[in-house]
């Protein structure tokens, strides 16, 4: 549910200055890898938004997992990104991660990022893209956490045809992490999280689709070695 929505939206932001949406989101994972993703919960609610201005744009996004009682965790990233010339491609980027959850195993390590991107878009923007680079410093957050210095490298995509009524978006991040596997522990290692979407577009408000999270050393798993994922959802969308 991340980034996606920045590019995605910039055909949006060429005609307006703000846009905002809301996603709900059913989670297979649970029912794919009983075992390994035992905790994983089934129901998300993602809210968004991107609002443009004259030195660049704002974006954020709050992820909220539901269980039928309560919510069990809450993770956002907020960025800012500004503009380092009326004609270049390029901008400075600054990014906060974090989040909360009921107990330290669920709960999201904070993270400051800090860097470079590179935004394109084609004549009409059906088509978007950028590319980040960002150093990356964790936080120690909670018990069993440490704080160190690391690296994102972040591509993301935008793709509206069939006369808009399809969209496929996405984002892919390579980040190093820290293993927190027992007799691993601080070793280094690289992460990986891509989370294509495809949408249909009833109305210029309404859309129905699907994401799959596909990711390598990023699932906290207790049963085995296994660190490869393959999570799909089905979703609804409302844009404001």
């Amino acid at each position: 549910m991340k980034k996606i929505f920045v590019f995605a939206l910039m055909a949006v932001a060429a005609l307006t200055v703000s846009a905002q949406n809301i996603q709900l989101h059913y989670d297979f994972g649970r029912n794919i890898y009983p075992d390994q993703e035992a905790g994983r919960q089934k129901v998300t609610v993602t809210l968004e938004q991107f609002k443009a201005d004259n030195w660049g744009s704002w974006y954020y996004f709050v992820d909220l997992d539901l269980t039928s009682k309560f919510f069990r965790s809450a993770y956002t990233e907020i960025s800012r990104e500004f503009k380092l010339g009326k004609e270049t491609p390029f901008s400075a980027h600054i990014e906060y991660n974090g989040g909360l959850g009921r107990d330290d195993i669920r709960s999201f390590q904070h993270a400051a990022l800090l860097g470079a991107a590179y935004n394109g878009h084609n004549e009409d923007f059906s088509k978007t893209w950028s590319v980040q680079l960002l150093y990356k410093r964790f936080f120690k957050s909670y018990e069993y956490t440490s704080a160190y210095d690391s690296f994102q490298l972040t591509g993301v995509w935008g793709l509206n045809f069939a006369n808009k009524k399809c969209t496929f978006s996405g984002f892919i991040d390579f980040w190093r992490g820290v293993n927190w596997r027992p007799g691993h522990e601080n070793h280094g290692m690289l992460v990986i999280l891509t989370e294509p979407q495809f949408w249909y577009n009833v109305t210029d408000h309404f859309s129905f689709g699907s994401e799959v999270e596909i990711s390598n050393n990023f699932i906290y798993n207790t049963y085995d070695d296994q660190s490869f994922f393959i999570n799909p959802t089905v979703a609804l969308k409302w844009n404001f």
